[in-house]
Order: C-alpha cells, then structure tokens, then sequence
C-alpha cells in the first residue's frame, strides 16, 4: 500500500486475476483426467407423425459402466448426444422391443427382473405404456 493508505488498482488485480488463472488451469486439468461418455445406439423408430425419433441406446463412460439400456426421444434424425436424457433406464443390456401404437403412444418392453434406475409414464406430451 502507498503511504496514503489507498490499494493500488493493480494489487488488486494481482491479488484477484493469480488466483483465478491457478483455478482455472487446475480445473482445466482435472476435467482432462474423467472419463468422457459415450452413447452407442441400438435401436431408433420414427414417430408416425414425423416429430420424433425412438431411440435405444447405452451409456459408457469408462471401464466401470455397467450394464445399461436407455430410450429417449430425440428431434427426427439427430445423433444420441453424450448429456441425453432418458425417459427410461434399466441396468441390463436388452432389447426394449420399441414402438410406436396406433394411437401414437410409446411401447417398451423391460425384460423381467431387470433393474428400473428410471421410468417415466410419458416424455414430451407422449404416453409411455411398458409391456
């Protein structure tokens, strides 16, 4: 400090931007260090009405994943992005048997003594009907 007692402007932002940058770069370094996810598509059935697609997929991220299949709707022919999310989601790779009824309502079939980790009965305006 000066002799007037005033913090000079650029002590100020010494003090402020160091540590930032410090932050930054650790974070920087350890978001290098987890595992990113992937999505591997199994399975995708377009609404009858053109306004969705049904798709089937599984999540790894890293050599722990477990088992696990997942169904979301996505805009009509949009990859399955790394963050989707699903509006059903079980711990065994199976297939789900998706479909689109008559009435325009979702169709899943879950295999018995599967793992439900989620399991909503309608996405997006859409009826979900699990067989």
């Amino acid at each position: 400090m000066n002799a007037t007692g005033k913090f000079r402007l650029r002590n100020l932002l010494v003090l402020t931007t160091l540590p930032a940058l410090a932050i930054g770069g650790l974070l920087w370094a350890v978001a290098g260090l987890l595992p990113s996810c992937g999505a591997t598509e199994n399975a995708r059935v377009t609404a009858p009405d053109q306004r969705f697609d049904l798709v089937v997929f599984s999540r790894s991220c890293g050599p722990d994943s477990g088992p696990n299949t997942q169904a979301a709707l996505l805009p009509v022919g949009d990859p399955v992005p790394e963050d989707a999310t699903s509006f059903v989601s079980i711990g065994a790779d199976a297939d789900l048997a998706p479909r689109w009824d008559g009435f325009g309502n979702i169709e899943i079939t879950i295999p018995p003594g599967a793992e439900i980790y989620r399991q909503d009965d309608a996405v997006a305006g859409v009826a979900v009907i699990y067989r």
